[in-house]
């Protein structure tokens, strides 16, 4: 599988950081713990099966929107499958917009049911994850939000990237040229 991500600007970067932090101080699941070289903060616009040709040309096109401000709306959980604890980003017109050319990209040249339904337009929910468990509830207690740093009032997308899943490898996506 082949992820579509934005990072972040560099301050965003370092206050999503202090945040894996201290959840790691505080005994609880943080993203910090994942080891990878690979992992950094982001913003996963969807993923789908392989970056085709014709996905590729069309994500060209998103990279030249960038960077793309953005703004930090505050604290998220969701419980899925697994319990995630993430700040949420508005989703103004610019950033939907981005998205939906993300999804209309990886969604021309997929096979069908191949895409994550989440990733959708009008059901995805911009966040960037700060930490993640299997152990639904975990970050239920309302108290671990005041653990949290304060999220950057504003804040720029910079850098569009895919993460390949099977070879655990990173690719910047450029602009054509």
């Amino acid at each position: 599988m082949r992820t579509v991500e934005l990072l972040l600007d560099e301050a965003a970067e370092l206050a999503v950081r202090e945040a894996w932090q201290r959840l790691v101080d505080a005994g609880l699941p943080s993203q910090a713990r994942h080891r990878s070289p690979t992992n950094s903060p982001h913003l996963t616009l969807a993923a789908c099966p392989e970056l085709t040709a014709p996905i590729r040309w069309e994500l060209a096109e998103v990279v030249a929107a960038l960077p793309l401000p953005m703004r930090f709306t505050g604290v998220v959980r969701f419980e899925r499958p697994t319990s995630v604890l993430a700040w949420a980003l508005d989703l103004d017109a610019t950033l939907a917009g981005l998205q939906r050319r993300v999804w209309e990209a990886v969604a021309s040249d997929s096979p069908p049911g191949a895409l994550n339904p989440l990733h959708e337009p009008g059901r995805w929910s911009p966040h960037v994850t700060l930490g993640r468990t299997r152990r639904a509830g975990t970050f239920s207690d309302r108290r671990v939000t005041d653990l949290l740093p304060v999220p950057p009032l504003s804040a720029q997308l910079v850098t569009l990237r895919s993460y390949d899943t099977e070879a655990g490898v990173v690719e910047v996506l450029e602009p054509r040229s």
